[in-house]
């Protein structure tokens, strides 16, 4: 199993970017998924999740409304759309998968989550 995360870099305050996450799962439609950072000289957090057919989605307070999560089952990928990126959005963005749950439900905790990938920094300048 290989989740590969794209899409980070440079913005400044104010812009957007979009992160997305190809799995090489053979039950992606199957599986639910999720987004986390991790900021320097801070724990991972939990940054927004999806169910497997992307009916369900839960969020972070701290970007419910500015991010939006997504997912094309048909290509194994799963997104995360950032707007009005502020500088403490700076972070690691690490997508993961929890191929343990059920139709409906959101995986919130890290610890649910088996699979990993690589992450990718985004960086958001003021």
């Amino acid at each position: 199993v290989q989740l590969q995360a794209s899409g980070g870099g440079p913005v400044q305050a104010g812009g957007s970017l979009r992160l997305a996450c190809t799995a090489s799962l053979l039950s992606f439609s199957s599986t639910a998924m999720g987004w986390f950072r991790q900021a320097p000289g801070k724990d991972r957090e939990f940054v927004a999740g999806i169910s497997w057919w992307g009916r369900n989605t839960a969020y972070a307070g701290s970007v419910k409304g500015r991010f939006t999560i997504s997912r094309d089952n048909n290509k194994n990928t799963v997104y995360l759309q950032m707007n009005s990126l502020k500088s403490e959005d700076t972070a690691i963005y690490y997508c993961a998968a929890d191929d343990n749950t059920v139709s409906g439900a959101v995986s919130r905790a890290a610890e649910r989550f088996e699979y990993w990938g690589q992450g990718t920094l985004v960086t958001v300048s003021s």
